[in-house]
């Protein structure tokens, strides 16, 4: 399969180069599959169920979330009615609302979508994230009940997204890291044949820090001093990713490609 995953998505220019871009993508590379990171792309905190179906009106199949979940309220309602939606596996203790995996079939085939959140330097102290998709991957062997497994691993760290794609190898399709909004340069097919990019970046305008209009950043890293909220940049975004294909026999990744399309990045994708 044929598989495109896009790193958080943030704000409006976010969305716009989603709709943008991704249907001309999903003709072009012929892509059997879509797996977008919305955990920003509504004013740069959260989801709301209208962006959501934007999202899936662009092409996705499958829109994860991450700490962000449920920023927006209607969220909490939006990710029962509609199970394309996935939140992390460890958000929570007890009843949470949405799930944290799910399989889709594509044509026949199955493919697992799971996320889970990290605990370095993260804000709030989730449950360990390893034992959490531990359970999930015994239950779902990669190429028995399921063609294709996707493990985006929300977090801060790339040591600890690192330390899951090494924890899934053989078992994940593919693990890729989000949150941090930063394409990382380490795009690679793990010995297993599990393929790995420790931060796939973010759908948003790159003239800012990490999405967000510059001005209020910078003033409290200089100053320590807050003044204004955080709002997102508006500029023209780059869409940014991971393009796999996987062997529909063993669920192994067979190639792994960077994807940067559209605004002030270098362009990547497949040849």
């Amino acid at each position: 399969m044929k598989i495109l995953y896009l790193g958080d998505v943030m704000g409006r220019a976010g969305r716009n180069a989603v709709k943008e871009h991704l249907p001309r993508l999903r003709k072009e590379w012929r892509l059997d599959f879509v797996v977008v990171n919305g955990e920003n792309a509504s004013n740069g905190m959260g989801l709301s169920g209208d962006h959501a179906k934007g999202l899936f009106e662009a092409g996705a199949d499958c829109v994860t979330l991450g700490d962000h979940a449920f920023d927006q309220k209607d969220m909490m309602q939006y990710i029962q009615e509609d199970t394309r939606v996935i939140r992390p596996l460890n958000y929570a203790q007890g009843d949470v609302p949405g799930r944290g995996f799910r399989i889709f079939d594509v044509r026949g085939k199955k493919v697992l979508v799971l996320q889970a959140l990290g605990q370095v330097f993260m804000k709030r102290p989730y449950a360990d994230p390893f034992s959490a998709v531990d359970r999930v991957l015994k239950s779902h062997p990669r190429g028995g009940l399921v063609q294709a497994i996707i493990v985006d691993m929300h977090c801060e760290a790339t040591s600890e997204k690192m330390g899951m794609g090494h924890f899934c190898n053989g078992r994940a399709s593919l693990v890729v890291g989000s949150h941090t909004h930063v394409p990382t340069a380490d795009t690679q097919i793990l010995d297993k044949g599990t393929a790995f990019q420790a931060d796939a970046g973010m759908c948003g305008d790159y003239n800012s820090v990490i999405g967000m209009e510059k001005a209020e950043p910078m003033r409290r890293f200089i100053t320590g001093m807050p003044k204004a909220r955080f709002t997102p940049a508006l500029g023209e975004a780059t869409l940014a990713g991971v393009d796999v294909e996987t062997d529909d026999r063993t669920g192994a990744a067979t190639r792994i490609e960077m994807v940067r399309q559209g605004g002030r990045l270098s362009q990547a994708g497949p040849v």
